[in-house]
């Protein structure tokens, strides 16, 4: 073979084994879905929280009441409606009367 076609086919084959590569990372991570959220969650995306009292005096529960827009890292969560990261301890604990 001359060796204008021996580099032609190299990169032909790179580049196919480049495509394949890429094509299986797409699949695999399609398939990838997220677990279940575990049990001893204390909040789920899209519950109510309600801060304390102590954390916004003055206001109604109503106001201090905000939904829970995502889960991070150590027990802290983002809400909506509500800058910031917030963790477990300034939100009241669930009655179940």
């Amino acid at each position: 073979m001359e060796e204008k076609t021996k580099k032609i086919l190299s990169r032909v084959a790179l580049a196919l084994g480049t495509v394949s590569t890429l094509g299986l990372v797409f699949v695999l991570n399609k398939n990838r879905r997220p677990g279940p959220i575990p049990e001893e969650t204390w909040a789920r995306p899209g519950m109510w929280v309600t801060f304390r009292a102590e954390l916004m005096p003055g206001r109604e529960r109503e106001a201090r009441t905000f939904r829970v827009h995502k889960l991070l890292a150590q027990e802290r969560v983002s809400l909506e409606g509500f800058a910031g990261e917030h963790s477990r301890d300034e939100f009241e604990r669930l009655r179940l009367d």
